[in-house]
């Protein structure tokens, strides 16, 4: 065999899929530069890969059923495979974090079930299992997970493209009575001032212009700097702007008890921190809000929304909303809508409650029937839907500053991000990366057209 050959026949492919949210995105990429360090390279073809990983979330309903179905199409991609290429499968995530041994049980296809407090464990753990050991590791971490991530692959952020999630802050203490947070990624964990200043750097060493900062609770992030002192998300803002190359920041999701003065002041000051904002409420009425445990009313929302509008006239809000939480009444649900449309927002998730295992809320009285939750959704989806394309359209005439991320679909088109995170598509010469202002002409169902301003 020629050296090319034998090279080549060494390389081992890793898939990863991801299900869930930006916070498993992040997750799944620090996954790929850990075991980049192992001789391993992403594929994107399930059927071409030496390891597959399935990212799993667990906040969506029948998150475990859907992984256990995805297990039974791998167990018959790897029964049919040649033998002289054996396949390793694992998983990881949240799901990994809740069912641990369980799906070992179910699923004795699987060779690695990994918590996300420990992937940085990866290779290690991979060892293990090519010693023809099952590996199960759902315990936290004691050591800083992030602190033992090795450097960004600089060619994989680069083919990733000129935005980026940088995880800031990790778990909740809120416990929301619907919500399995806590017990998937554990209590609130802030990492320090100046590792996230470095990973940052790394990023936009790479070539990437925005950076949006995750966490499960993000404002609730206390970071402690270099001299001792504990930093808040602002302050955190404030520093990360100041990073030479770094065009555009944002920060997801929020919690509304965590707005303080200091964040809210910095979307006022901070013309970089783009005037877009996703902050929860799950619903309008106070006494759902009550039996949820959000540890607010909708009037401290409100008048949230006004102080933060006042900082910054141009922001605009999207949200999260849940219909049919027990005990939901017709007059809760209204009381939703009455906030829905005070607020205006430009976008929003809402969703039926479905009961999570080990929750709270799934042991409560009152569960509301499934034919009225598809009425209220429906009704609440519609009334979204007209506050977006209002949005959309108040756009038109506008002239906004776009940061050019692709080409388009069509000749000399390319197509970029506005503040507001809608795409925008624009005949230009521009280069990837360069933000330039563009003028609307018009707009889609969730996105716009202009032209390159002079």
């Amino acid at each position: 065999m020629s050296e090319a050959k034998e090279k080549n026949s060494n390389i081992r492919k890793v898939y990863i899929k991801t299900y869930g949210c930006q916070m498993n995105v992040y997750d799944s990429e620090r996954m790929g530069d850990s075991l980049d360090g192992e001789g391993y390279v992403a594929t994107q073809s399930p059927e071409d890969a030496d390891l597959i990983l399935l990212n799993t979330c667990h906040i969506r309903e029948k998150a475990a059923e859907k992984l256990y179905s995805d297990l039974g199409r791998l167990r018959v991609m790897r029964e049919e495979r040649d033998p002289s290429r054996p396949l390793t499968i694992g998983v990881t995530g949240c799901v990994a974090q809740a069912e641990g041994d369980e799906i070992l049980r179910r699923a004795p296809t699987v060779d690695l079930v990994v918590g996300p407090q420990t992937y940085h464990r990866l290779p290690e753990l991979l060892q293990k299992v090519r010693e023809g050991k099952k590996v199960v590791e759902t315990e936290y971490a004691v050591e800083d997970k992030f602190a033992h991530l090795p450097h960004h692959n600089r060619q994989a952020v680069r083919k990733r493209g000129v935005t980026a999630f940088l995880t800031v802050q990790e778990g909740c203490d809120k416990f929301c009575t619907f919500c399995v947070v806590p017990y998937t990624r554990g209590s609130e964990v802030s990492r320090p001032v100046e590792q996230i200043v470095d990973e940052a750097k790394e990023l936009v060493d790479a070539g990437v212009k925005e950076i949006t900062l995750l966490g499960q609770n993000v404002n609730g992030w206390h970071g402690v700097s270099q001299n001792g002192s504990q930093w808040r998300l602002g302050d955190l803002l404030y520093r990360l702007a100041e990073i030479d190359g770094l065009k555009r920041l944002r920060y997801t999701t929020s919690h509304p008890r965590d707005m303080d003065d200091s964040l809210i002041d910095a979307h006022g000051n901070l013309e970089m921190l783009m005037p877009y904002l996703h902050l929860p409420v799950q619903s309008g009425s106070d006494r759902i809000l009550k039996a949820m445990n959000r540890q607010h009313k909708a009037e401290d929302y409100l008048k949230l929304i006004e102080r933060i509008r006042k900082a910054r006239p141009d922001i605009a809000f999207s949200g999260d909303f849940i219909v049919g939480f027990p005990g939901e009444t017709d007059e809760d649900f209204e009381a939703t809508i009455k906030l829905v449309e005070e607020v205006g927002y430009s976008s929003a998730y809402s969703f039926k409650y479905s009961p999570r295992p080990g929750t709270p809320g799934a042991t409560m009285k009152g569960h509301v029937e499934e034919k009225v939750k598809d009425e209220r959704l429906q009704r609440l989806q519609a009334l979204i839907l007209d506050q977006q394309h209002r949005f959309l359209k108040s756009k038109i005439g506008k002239r906004v500053n776009v940061l050019i991320e692709k080409a388009g679909r069509h000749d000399g088109q390319m197509v970029g991000r506005s503040p507001w995170l809608l795409p925008v598509a624009v005949l230009t010469n521009a280069k990837i990366g360069e933000i330039i202002p563009v003028n609307i002409t018009e707009a889609s169902s969730n996105s716009l057209l202009g032209n390159a301003a002079n």
